[in-house]
């Protein structure tokens, strides 16, 4: 805002505040003159040149202000008697400003995303025990818990193949009762592990009296298995199974034999 010194002419910016201090009157900055500066406020100056501002002329009756920025919260009243009702009338047009509620902003969900979290750490964890599963089966803590629980589901676990839990009990050679040419080789073999494995890939060794080999054969478990359900279910944990394997007569060198398992 603007206004003017009478006297020296002088124009000056000023603010509410300045406005404030004395109602309006104020002492000019260049010749000292004291006078009321809001007879000559404006909001803008008019275009150069220009000598003087216009004066406002002063009103016979206070102007009504209309347009509302701000009004502050009403206070409860005090316990007292009931004011009388306010009339239509006497209400400002602020009174019919709507009002906006502020509410509160909905809060995210999070369940859904722990529900795919835990789904994603199940595949995770399932991925991971496919990955070891030969070893948990194996493992005397987990195995039997795995063994129990695939029952109950009436599933059935695979096989695992640890050849260094079979011992070989007793073993025995002779010539085939039935075959000509051909030798009939017995052997008792005892799972010790405490699951159940895969029959072995059995290989079978001749050799000379000097020890030198003359002639070796490795039978897969098809081959000397005959029973599908015992091929299927392998050698049960902690039981002894016998073996009988046909094999070619390699003459008169050869005295001594030697099975191992793979």
């Amino acid at each position: 805002m603007y206004t003017q010194c009478p006297k020296c002419m002088s124009v000056f910016s000023l603010d509410a505040r300045t406005l404030a201090q004395a109602h309006g009157f104020v002492i000019c900055g260049h010749c000292g003159e004291g006078f009321d500066s809001i007879a000559t406020l404006a909001d803008v100056l008019p275009p150069e040149p220009f000598d003087e501002l216009p004066i406002n002329e002063a009103g016979i009756e206070p102007p009504q202000l209309e347009l509302a920025v701000y009004r502050p919260r009403a206070v409860a009243p005090a316990p007292g008697p009931v004011p009388a009702p306010t009339r239509f009338d006497d209400l400002l047009p602020s009174d019919f400003t709507p009002r906006f509620a502020r509410g509160h902003a909905p809060r995210p969900r999070r369940w859904p995303w722990l529900v795919v979290i835990a789904l994603l750490l199940l595949l995770l964890a399932a991925q991971l025990a496919w990955a070891l599963r030969d070893q948990l089966i194996a493992d005397p803590l987990t195995g039997p818990w795995l063994h129990q629980g695939c029952q109950a589901l009436g599933c059935e676990l695979p096989l695992v193949r640890d050849v260094k839990q079979l011992k070989l009990l007793a073993r025995d050679v002779q010539a085939h009762p039935s075959v000509p040419g051909a030798l009939l080789i017995s052997a008792t073999v005892r799972n010790d592990a405490l699951f159940a494995q895969p029959y072995p890939v059995v290989s079978i060794t001749l050799s000379d009296v000097d020890g030198k080999r003359i002639a070796m054969r490795r039978l897969r478990p098809s081959e000397y298995v005959a029973d599908s359900y015992a091929l299927q279910h392998g050698l049960p944990a902690g039981t002894a199974t016998a073996v009988v394997l046909e094999v070619e007569d390699p003459g008169q060198q050869a005295v001594a034999f030697e099975l191992s398992f793979e």
